[in-house]
């Protein structure tokens, strides 16, 4: 029973290398919706050309100027495509662990009663309390990932509405505040799991 507990707790190391990577990919992810909303917010702007000036004189100017920040938008956007596929990686990965956790139970000589899996040895916790916990922080990211899907699909629609400031400043608050997961919230379920800092 014991081995089976600390194979659990291996996992959860696991977990947290993940959680590493999401806070990486989650600053990304702000850096390049703020730069994106930044264009967005110009585009309007840039198409009336009364705010050219002096440099109206200049044949075809408003046309570069939007082109170019069209071009810059686009990749931007793309950016930030790659970097939601980074998040589902981790999303799946958890996901895996998850699934793999829940078969150490099941296999082979290690098939365990409901009662073993209820049972504790001295602080550490039963298996009921690692598949839950892993259970509980898997379900936490597959959420956080829908919603950040949800933002990013909204930010590229809002790139074709004329003023969609406050939309963007609201979106924008979205992403970088709760619901969003931090190490320290994970990292206090997991020693609640096992009434012990894991390092």
């Amino acid at each position: 029973m014991e081995n089976i507990v600390k194979k659990y707790q291996q996992r959860f190391r696991k977990v947290k290398e993940e959680m590493v990577k999401w806070e990486e990919l989650q600053s990304c992810l702000v850096s390049q919706f703020v730069n994106a909303s930044s264009i967005i917010q110009r585009l309007q702007i840039i198409q009336d050309c009364k705010n050219y000036g002096v440099l109206r004189c200049i044949e075809g100017i408003q046309v570069a100027v939007l082109a170019k920040q069209m071009d810059s938008l686009d990749s931007i956007l793309l950016s930030m495509s790659k970097t939601m596929e980074d998040f589902q990686a981790v999303v799946s990965t958890i996901e895996k662990i998850v699934h793999d956790s829940a078969q150490l139970s099941k296999g082979g000589s290690a098939h365990l009663t409901s009662k073993q899996m209820q049972q504790r040895v001295g602080l550490k916790p039963s298996v009921v309390d690692c598949l839950d916990g892993l259970n509980l922080i898997a379900d936490m990211h597959r959420s956080e990932y829908k919603l950040k899907e949800t933002v990013v699909s909204t930010l590229a629609e809002l790139a074709l509405k004329p003023s969609a400031c406050g939309d963007l400043v609201s979106l924008q608050r979205l992403l970088v505040d709760q619901p969003n997961i931090s190490m320290d919230e994970v990292q206090n379920l997991l020693e609640i799991i096992f009434a012990e800092e894991i390092c």
